[in-house]
């Protein structure tokens, strides 16, 4: 808060905004250091951060962890209508092989990266998306924070994967359709929560403050109530990211995805998966854990992240 003294011995008046901003600066790393520290004394954040940064290494060494190419068959001679090899049984593929014939072991892994693209891609889509609307609806209010909430509500009342699957079925079975449908089912969410943390920071005295000085709508917007209003939705961009890889398997598994029979993807693995559990089991259960502990990584880091960022617990 500006707050003008009475005149030095020079006749000059001391004007302490510029000391003020200094404090809201380093206030404001001390907060993310707060944050970092409580993280690092809470367990549930390093398994969290160990599941995510594991699933990360293996998306991003693919390649070079993968003893086969993602669309091989090179175990296609073993295959019998009544069998199928599994873990263990041949020494060149230790987790079996599919029913086409393909290395499990690859497939997962190589899986581990498709998942890892449309979950980051959609989550990327639906924070801009929201963001813009949230930034929108904060800023300007009045009608416009009437219209874009009410169209916000609308496709709210829509159930996500439901949603997720019409724009999916609409744009065409592809990797990029599943991506943009996911994202779109994302937006109102971000939408909502920007809003919301941008309207509780418009009240603060550090914005009457500002408006006093005489700054701009869109300077007092960007520069101080848009960086302060921001953690929720990083919080919940880091949940959203769970919720991602497993509605890009569910769209998969209901053939959205598109690709061939033997692309390495983790819901299209269950896919093909169904008409064999009889015989082989494993080739459902072992792309169903990979997609439950990589959810479980992301939403354990991001409550995490929500305990060492709300104030109620910091407080503590």
């Amino acid at each position: 808060m500006s707050v003008a003294l009475p005149p030095a011995q020079g006749g000059e008046i001391i004007d302490t905004v510029a000391i003020a901003q200094a404090d809201l600066k380093d206030g404001s790393g001390g907060f993310w250091r707060d944050v970092f520290r409580r993280l690092r004394r809470n367990p549930t954040a390093w398994i969290g951060a160990g599941i995510v940064l594991a699933f990360l290494l293996i998306a991003a060494l693919a390649p070079i962890l993968a003893p086969y190419p993602e669309t091989a068959l090179p175990g296609a001679e073993f295959i019998t209508p009544t069998d199928i090899p599994g873990p263990g049984e041949l020494s060149q593929f230790p987790l079996g092989l599919d029913r086409f014939g393909g290395d499990v072991l690859s497939k997962l892994i190589w899986g581990a990266q498709a998942s890892l693209m449309v979950g980051v891609i959609s989550t990327a889509l639906g924070l801009a998306g929201g963001m813009i609307l949230g930034l929108l609806a904060g800023t300007f209010g009045g009608w416009v924070d009437t219209i874009i909430m009410r169209i916000v509500d609308i496709i709210l009342s829509v159930p996500n994967l439901l949603l997720a699957v019409s724009i999916a079925a609409i744009l065409g079975q592809t990797p990029y359709a599943v991506m943009f449908a996911i994202g779109a089912s994302q937006v109102p969410i971000f939408a909502r929560l920007l809003r919301a943390s941008m309207l509780q920071q418009r009240s603060s005295d550090y914005v009457l403050s500002a408006q006093t000085l005489g700054l701009g709508r869109g300077q007092i917007t960007m520069s101080h109530v848009l960086p302060n209003a921001i953690g929720p939705v990083i919080v919940q961009g880091t949940l959203t990211l769970a919720t991602a890889v497993i509605d890009a398997a569910a769209l998969s598994f209901l053939g959205l995805g598109g690709g061939r029979p033997e692309t390495a993807e983790w819901g299209r693995m269950l896919t093909y998966a169904q008409a064999e559990l009889a015989i082989a089991p494993w080739l459902a259960f072992l792309p169903g854990i990979c997609i439950a502990v990589t959810a479980l990584g992301f939403t354990l880091f991001g409550e995490a992240l929500r305990e060492a960022m709300d104030p109620r617990t910091r407080a503590r």
